[in-house]
Protein backbone atom coordinates (compact mmCIF):
# COMPACT_ATOMS: atom_id res chain seq x y z
CA UNK A 1 0.00 0.00 0.00
CA UNK A 2 1.38 3.41 -0.97
CA UNK A 3 0.83 6.04 1.68
CA UNK A 4 -0.45 9.46 0.67
CA UNK A 5 1.20 12.65 1.88
CA UNK A 6 -1.75 13.12 4.24
CA UNK A 7 -1.16 9.64 5.71
CA UNK A 8 2.46 10.50 6.31
CA UNK A 9 1.90 13.79 8.05
CA UNK A 10 -1.61 14.25 9.29
CA UNK A 11 -3.16 10.82 9.56
CA UNK A 12 -6.60 9.70 8.53
CA UNK A 13 -9.70 11.88 8.35
CA UNK A 14 -11.02 10.29 11.52
CA UNK A 15 -8.14 11.75 13.50
CA UNK A 16 -9.77 15.16 13.28
CA UNK A 17 -8.04 18.53 13.42
CA UNK A 18 -4.34 19.07 13.81
CA UNK A 19 -1.96 17.83 15.98
CA UNK A 20 0.03 16.70 13.75
CA UNK A 21 2.81 16.32 10.07
CA UNK A 22 1.48 17.78 9.68
CA UNK A 23 1.64 15.44 10.30
CA UNK A 24 3.45 16.63 15.28
CA UNK A 25 6.49 17.11 17.21
CA UNK A 26 9.27 17.59 19.97
CA UNK A 27 12.79 17.56 20.51
CA UNK A 28 15.26 20.13 21.48
CA UNK A 29 17.25 17.15 21.26
CA UNK A 30 19.01 17.75 18.04
CA UNK A 31 22.19 15.81 17.60
CA UNK A 32 23.82 12.70 18.94
CA UNK A 33 25.28 14.29 22.04
CA UNK A 34 22.06 14.07 24.03
CA UNK A 35 22.43 17.69 25.09
CA UNK A 36 19.26 19.73 25.15
CA UNK A 37 18.78 22.71 22.90
CA UNK A 38 20.28 26.00 23.99
CA UNK A 39 16.77 27.47 23.91
CA UNK A 40 14.67 25.19 26.07
CA UNK A 41 11.84 27.56 26.98
CA UNK A 42 9.19 28.38 24.45
CA UNK A 43 6.75 31.28 24.39
CA UNK A 44 4.82 29.92 27.37
CA UNK A 45 7.75 30.42 29.75
CA UNK A 46 6.68 33.90 30.94
CA UNK A 47 3.81 36.39 30.76
CA UNK A 48 3.38 38.34 27.55
CA UNK A 49 3.98 42.09 27.64
CA UNK A 50 0.42 42.68 26.46
CA UNK A 51 -2.52 40.33 27.15
CA UNK A 52 -4.57 39.50 24.07
CA UNK A 53 -8.00 38.12 23.35
CA UNK A 54 -7.58 35.04 21.15
CA UNK A 55 -10.25 33.07 19.32
CA UNK A 56 -9.35 29.44 18.56
CA UNK A 57 -11.31 27.64 15.85
CA UNK A 58 -11.34 24.08 17.18
CA UNK A 59 -9.29 23.87 20.33
CA UNK A 60 -10.32 20.65 22.06
CA UNK A 61 -8.11 17.95 20.53
CA UNK A 62 -4.32 17.49 20.73
CA UNK A 63 -2.86 20.76 19.43
CA UNK A 64 -5.93 22.73 20.49
CA UNK A 65 -5.60 22.13 24.24
CA UNK A 66 -1.86 22.82 24.02
CA UNK A 67 -2.68 26.17 22.41
CA UNK A 68 -5.19 27.04 25.13
CA UNK A 69 -2.71 26.17 27.86
CA UNK A 70 0.13 28.08 26.20
CA UNK A 71 -2.05 31.15 25.65
CA UNK A 72 -3.32 31.12 29.22
CA UNK A 73 0.20 30.68 30.59
CA UNK A 74 1.16 33.83 28.71
CA UNK A 75 -1.76 35.75 30.24
CA UNK A 76 -4.09 35.80 27.24
CA UNK A 77 -7.87 35.35 27.25
CA UNK A 78 -9.16 32.51 25.08
CA UNK A 79 -12.47 31.85 23.35
CA UNK A 80 -13.18 28.51 21.66
CA UNK A 81 -15.44 28.04 18.64
CA UNK A 82 -16.39 24.50 17.62
CA UNK A 83 -19.30 22.09 17.33
CA UNK A 84 -19.12 21.10 20.99
CA UNK A 85 -18.72 17.41 20.15
CA UNK A 86 -15.07 16.68 21.03
CA UNK A 87 -14.08 16.87 24.71
CA UNK A 88 -16.81 19.43 25.53
CA UNK A 89 -15.88 19.36 29.23
CA UNK A 90 -12.38 20.70 28.69
CA UNK A 91 -11.57 24.15 30.02
CA UNK A 92 -14.76 24.90 31.97
CA UNK A 93 -13.62 28.48 32.64
CA UNK A 94 -13.01 29.29 28.97
CA UNK A 95 -15.71 30.97 26.88
CA UNK A 96 -17.11 28.53 24.33
CA UNK A 97 -19.09 29.43 21.25
CA UNK A 98 -20.89 26.72 19.33
CA UNK A 99 -21.41 26.48 15.61
CA UNK A 100 -20.04 24.91 12.46
CA UNK A 101 -17.05 25.89 10.34
CA UNK A 102 -19.22 25.26 7.28
CA UNK A 103 -21.52 28.29 6.99
CA UNK A 104 -24.09 26.17 5.11
CA UNK A 105 -24.62 23.84 8.09
CA UNK A 106 -26.93 24.53 11.03
CA UNK A 107 -26.06 27.90 12.61
CA UNK A 108 -22.75 28.00 10.80
CA UNK A 109 -20.56 30.93 11.91
CA UNK A 110 -23.41 32.96 13.39
CA UNK A 111 -21.92 32.90 16.91
CA UNK A 112 -18.89 34.83 15.61
CA UNK A 113 -20.84 37.65 14.00
CA UNK A 114 -20.17 41.07 15.52
CA UNK A 115 -17.55 39.77 17.96
CA UNK A 116 -14.04 41.20 18.17
CA UNK A 117 -10.76 39.55 19.10
CA UNK A 118 -7.14 40.56 18.82
CA UNK A 119 -6.26 37.36 17.01
CA UNK A 120 -7.63 34.11 15.62
CA UNK A 121 -5.93 30.70 15.47
CA UNK A 122 -7.45 28.32 12.94
CA UNK A 123 -6.52 24.73 13.82
CA UNK A 124 -9.24 22.98 11.87
CA UNK A 125 -9.31 24.25 8.30
CA UNK A 126 -9.01 21.76 5.46
CA UNK A 127 -11.28 23.17 2.75
CA UNK A 128 -10.60 26.59 1.14
CA UNK A 129 -14.30 27.52 0.96
CA UNK A 130 -14.64 27.04 4.71
CA UNK A 131 -11.44 28.89 5.61
CA UNK A 132 -12.47 31.72 3.30
CA UNK A 133 -15.81 32.02 5.10
CA UNK A 134 -14.32 32.36 8.57
CA UNK A 135 -11.43 34.61 7.51
CA UNK A 136 -13.68 37.00 5.59
CA UNK A 137 -16.24 37.14 8.39
CA UNK A 138 -13.61 37.89 11.02
CA UNK A 139 -11.35 40.18 8.96
CA UNK A 140 -13.02 43.47 10.00
CA UNK A 141 -12.95 42.57 13.69
CA UNK A 142 -9.60 40.87 14.32
CA UNK A 143 -6.05 42.02 13.87
CA UNK A 144 -4.28 38.76 13.06
CA UNK A 145 -5.15 35.32 11.63
CA UNK A 146 -3.05 32.19 12.18
CA UNK A 147 -3.73 29.27 9.91
CA UNK A 148 -2.29 25.89 10.92
CA UNK A 149 -1.25 24.32 7.64
CA UNK A 150 1.19 21.45 6.96
CA UNK A 151 4.49 20.66 5.26
CA UNK A 152 2.38 18.56 2.90
CA UNK A 153 1.70 21.76 0.93
CA UNK A 154 5.06 21.42 -0.82
CA UNK A 155 4.76 20.20 -4.39
CA UNK A 156 8.05 18.28 -4.54
CA UNK A 157 9.21 16.59 -1.33
CA UNK A 158 11.82 14.39 -2.99
CA UNK A 159 14.79 16.55 -2.02
CA UNK A 160 15.91 17.63 1.46
CA UNK A 161 16.20 21.26 2.52
CA UNK A 162 12.82 22.58 1.38
CA UNK A 163 12.22 26.19 2.43
CA UNK A 164 9.07 28.29 2.58
CA UNK A 165 9.76 29.59 -0.93
CA UNK A 166 9.41 26.12 -2.51
CA UNK A 167 6.47 25.67 -4.90
CA UNK A 168 3.26 24.38 -3.34
CA UNK A 169 0.96 21.68 -4.64
CA UNK A 170 -1.90 22.63 -6.96
CA UNK A 171 -5.12 21.02 -8.10
CA UNK A 172 -6.85 21.46 -11.45
CA UNK A 173 -10.32 21.75 -9.92
CA UNK A 174 -10.00 24.40 -7.21
CA UNK A 175 -13.58 23.75 -6.11
CA UNK A 176 -12.89 20.15 -5.09
CA UNK A 177 -13.29 19.30 -1.42
CA UNK A 178 -11.76 15.84 -1.66
CA UNK A 179 -9.30 16.22 1.21
CA UNK A 180 -8.04 12.64 1.06
CA UNK A 181 -6.94 12.94 -2.57
CA UNK A 182 -5.78 16.57 -2.62
CA UNK A 183 -4.78 17.18 0.98
CA UNK A 184 -1.62 19.22 0.38
CA UNK A 185 -3.06 21.27 -2.47
CA UNK A 186 -6.21 22.10 -0.50
CA UNK A 187 -4.15 23.16 2.50
CA UNK A 188 -2.16 25.45 0.19
CA UNK A 189 -5.41 26.93 -1.11
CA UNK A 190 -6.57 27.41 2.49
CA UNK A 191 -3.41 29.40 3.18
CA UNK A 192 -4.13 31.57 0.16
CA UNK A 193 -7.76 32.08 1.16
CA UNK A 194 -6.77 33.31 4.60
CA UNK A 195 -4.08 35.59 3.19
CA UNK A 196 -6.48 37.05 0.63
CA UNK A 197 -9.04 37.83 3.33
CA UNK A 198 -6.43 39.37 5.63
CA UNK A 199 -3.44 40.42 3.52
CA UNK A 200 -0.28 40.99 5.53
CA UNK A 201 -2.02 39.82 8.70
CA UNK A 202 -1.96 36.06 8.12
CA UNK A 203 0.55 33.72 9.77
CA UNK A 204 0.64 30.40 7.90
CA UNK A 205 2.30 27.78 10.12
CA UNK A 206 3.40 24.60 8.32
CA UNK A 207 4.04 21.90 10.94
CA UNK A 208 5.68 18.60 10.32
CA UNK A 209 4.68 15.53 12.30
CA UNK A 210 3.11 16.68 15.58
CA UNK A 211 3.81 14.39 18.52
CA UNK A 212 3.61 13.97 22.27
CA UNK A 213 0.96 13.20 24.90
CA UNK A 214 -2.63 12.94 23.60
CA UNK A 215 -1.58 12.19 20.01
CA UNK A 216 -4.55 10.25 18.61
CA UNK A 217 -2.55 8.71 15.76
CA UNK A 218 0.28 6.90 17.64
CA UNK A 219 2.66 7.71 14.78
CA UNK A 220 5.37 8.86 17.19
CA UNK A 221 3.97 7.07 20.23
CA UNK A 222 4.74 3.69 18.70
CA UNK A 223 8.47 4.09 19.22
CA UNK A 224 8.63 5.12 22.91
CA UNK A 225 6.03 2.48 23.78
CA UNK A 226 7.81 -0.19 21.77
CA UNK A 227 11.23 0.76 23.15
CA UNK A 228 9.85 0.71 26.70
CA UNK A 229 8.64 -2.85 26.13
CA UNK A 230 12.23 -3.82 25.35
CA UNK A 231 13.64 -6.92 23.71
CA UNK A 232 14.59 -7.14 20.06
CA UNK A 233 13.14 -4.21 18.10
CA UNK A 234 12.86 -4.01 14.31
CA UNK A 235 14.31 -0.65 13.24
CA UNK A 236 14.31 0.91 9.75
CA UNK A 237 17.28 1.55 7.49
CA UNK A 238 20.86 1.99 8.59
CA UNK A 239 20.03 4.22 11.52
CA UNK A 240 21.58 7.23 9.79
CA UNK A 241 18.41 8.53 8.11
CA UNK A 242 17.23 11.91 9.39
CA UNK A 243 13.83 12.30 11.02
CA UNK A 244 11.80 15.34 12.10
CA UNK A 245 8.83 15.95 14.39
CA UNK A 246 7.60 18.56 16.86
CA UNK A 247 6.02 18.25 20.30
CA UNK A 248 2.51 19.73 20.19
CA UNK A 249 3.38 21.86 23.22
CA UNK A 250 6.39 23.38 21.45
CA UNK A 251 4.34 24.03 18.33
CA UNK A 252 1.64 25.70 20.42
CA UNK A 253 4.21 27.91 22.15
CA UNK A 254 5.60 28.99 18.76
CA UNK A 255 2.13 29.77 17.43
CA UNK A 256 1.27 31.93 20.43
CA UNK A 257 4.64 33.67 20.09
CA UNK A 258 3.81 34.33 16.44
CA UNK A 259 0.43 35.76 17.43
CA UNK A 260 2.09 38.11 19.90
CA UNK A 261 4.68 39.22 17.35
CA UNK A 262 2.11 39.42 14.55
CA UNK A 263 4.20 37.25 12.28
CA UNK A 264 2.96 36.96 8.71
CA UNK A 265 3.64 34.67 5.79
CA UNK A 266 4.59 30.98 5.81
CA UNK A 267 6.78 29.37 8.48
CA UNK A 268 7.79 25.72 8.39
CA UNK A 269 7.64 24.43 11.96
CA UNK A 270 9.13 21.08 12.84
CA UNK A 271 12.20 19.96 14.76
CA UNK A 272 14.57 19.47 16.33
CA UNK A 273 16.87 22.42 15.77
CA UNK A 274 19.76 20.19 14.67
CA UNK A 275 19.62 17.06 12.50
CA UNK A 276 18.40 14.00 14.37
CA UNK A 277 18.99 10.54 12.89
CA UNK A 278 16.89 7.48 13.69
CA UNK A 279 19.69 5.71 15.57
CA UNK A 280 20.10 8.63 17.97
CA UNK A 281 16.35 8.99 18.37
CA UNK A 282 15.91 5.35 19.37
CA UNK A 283 19.06 5.07 21.47
CA UNK A 284 18.20 8.21 23.41
CA UNK A 285 14.66 6.93 23.89
CA UNK A 286 16.09 3.68 25.20
CA UNK A 287 18.28 5.52 27.70
CA UNK A 288 15.47 7.85 28.80
CA UNK A 289 13.21 4.87 29.47
CA UNK A 290 15.86 2.62 31.06
CA UNK A 291 15.00 -0.02 28.47
CA UNK A 292 16.85 -3.18 27.46
CA UNK A 293 15.76 -2.78 23.82
CA UNK A 294 18.09 -4.20 21.15
CA UNK A 295 17.68 -2.63 17.73
CA UNK A 296 17.89 -4.67 14.54
CA UNK A 297 18.53 -2.24 11.69
CA UNK A 298 16.97 -3.58 8.51
CA UNK A 299 18.01 -2.23 5.12
CA UNK A 300 15.23 -0.50 3.11
CA UNK A 301 15.47 -3.21 0.43
CA UNK A 302 14.84 -5.88 3.05
CA UNK A 303 11.87 -3.97 4.43
CA UNK A 304 10.44 -3.52 0.94
CA UNK A 305 10.91 -7.21 0.21
CA UNK A 306 8.94 -8.09 3.33
CA UNK A 307 6.30 -5.41 2.69
CA UNK A 308 7.18 -3.33 5.75
CA UNK A 309 5.92 0.15 4.89
CA UNK A 310 7.80 3.37 5.66
CA UNK A 311 5.89 5.52 8.13
CA UNK A 312 2.97 3.11 8.39
CA UNK A 313 4.81 0.11 9.85
CA UNK A 314 7.95 2.10 10.68
CA UNK A 315 6.68 5.49 11.89
CA UNK A 316 8.64 8.76 11.65
CA UNK A 317 10.87 7.22 8.97
CA UNK A 318 10.82 7.57 5.19
CA UNK A 319 13.21 6.01 2.71
CA UNK A 320 16.21 8.24 1.89
CA UNK A 321 15.27 7.96 -1.78
CA UNK A 322 11.98 8.46 -3.60
CA UNK A 323 9.28 11.09 -3.89
CA UNK A 324 8.98 11.66 -0.11
CA UNK A 325 12.71 11.49 0.70
CA UNK A 326 12.83 15.15 1.79
CA UNK A 327 9.60 15.18 3.76
CA UNK A 328 11.35 14.69 7.12
CA UNK A 329 14.35 16.80 6.14
CA UNK A 330 12.90 20.29 5.63
CA UNK A 331 14.60 23.59 6.44
CA UNK A 332 13.33 25.37 9.58
CA UNK A 333 15.80 28.27 9.75
CA UNK A 334 13.07 30.87 9.34
CA UNK A 335 11.06 29.56 12.29
CA UNK A 336 14.16 29.19 14.45
CA UNK A 337 15.06 32.82 13.77
CA UNK A 338 11.52 33.82 14.77
CA UNK A 339 11.79 32.06 18.14
CA UNK A 340 10.83 28.41 17.66
CA UNK A 341 12.29 26.40 20.55
CA UNK A 342 12.13 22.80 21.70
CA UNK A 343 12.05 20.80 24.90
CA UNK A 344 14.48 17.89 25.22
CA UNK A 345 13.61 14.81 23.21
CA UNK A 346 13.81 12.74 26.39
CA UNK A 347 11.03 14.80 27.97
CA UNK A 348 8.69 14.17 25.06
CA UNK A 349 9.54 10.45 25.10
CA UNK A 350 8.91 10.04 28.83
CA UNK A 351 5.77 12.18 28.82
CA UNK A 352 4.36 10.23 25.88
CA UNK A 353 4.88 6.88 27.60
CA UNK A 354 3.44 8.19 30.88
CA UNK A 355 0.33 9.44 29.07
CA UNK A 356 -0.11 6.25 27.08
CA UNK A 357 0.29 4.05 30.17
CA UNK A 358 -2.51 5.99 31.85
CA UNK A 359 -4.92 5.34 28.97
CA UNK A 360 -7.66 2.68 29.34
CA UNK A 361 -6.48 -0.93 28.82
CA UNK A 362 -8.44 -1.28 25.59
CA UNK A 363 -6.65 1.80 24.19
CA UNK A 364 -3.25 0.48 25.21
CA UNK A 365 -3.97 -2.92 23.71
CA UNK A 366 -3.90 -1.66 20.15
CA UNK A 367 -1.49 0.95 18.88
CA UNK A 368 -2.90 2.80 15.89
CA UNK A 369 0.43 3.00 14.07
CA UNK A 370 3.52 0.85 13.77
CA UNK A 371 4.07 -2.77 12.86
CA UNK A 372 1.96 -5.28 14.79
CA UNK A 373 3.85 -7.40 17.37
CA UNK A 374 3.20 -10.72 15.64
CA UNK A 375 4.23 -9.27 12.28
CA UNK A 376 7.38 -7.78 13.80
CA UNK A 377 8.35 -11.24 15.09
CA UNK A 378 7.91 -12.72 11.62
CA UNK A 379 10.06 -10.05 9.98
CA UNK A 380 12.75 -10.31 12.65
CA UNK A 381 12.86 -14.07 12.14
CA UNK A 382 13.27 -13.55 8.40
CA UNK A 383 16.03 -11.03 9.00
CA UNK A 384 17.90 -13.44 11.26
CA UNK A 385 17.50 -16.23 8.74
CA UNK A 386 19.09 -14.11 6.01
CA UNK A 387 21.65 -12.44 8.24
CA UNK A 388 22.78 -15.58 10.09
CA UNK A 389 23.00 -17.49 6.81
CA UNK A 390 25.18 -14.76 5.39
CA UNK A 391 27.46 -14.82 8.39
CA UNK A 392 27.77 -18.61 8.18
CA UNK A 393 28.85 -18.40 4.53
CA UNK A 394 31.29 -15.60 5.37
CA UNK A 395 32.84 -17.79 8.07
Amino acid sequence: MKLSRRDLIQGAVTVGSLWALGCATSGSSGGASGESDSQEKGASGAKASKPLSILILGGTKFLGPALVESAQARGHTVTLFNRGKTNPGLFPNVEKLQGDRDPTKAEGLKALEGRKWDAVVDTSGYVPRIVKASAELLAPNVGHYTFVSTISVYKDASKPGLTETAPVATVADVTTEDVDTHYGALKALCEQAAEKAMPGRTFNVRPGLIVGPDDPTDRFTYWPVRVARGGEVLAPGTGHDTTQFIDARDLAAFIILGVEQKLSGPYTATGPSKPLVMRDFLERSKKALNSDARFVWAHPSFLEKHKVEPFGDMPVWVSPTGEDAGLLRVNIDKALAAGLTFRPLEETVRDTVAWFNAEPPERQAKLRSGIKPEREKEVLAAWHQEHDKGNAHAG
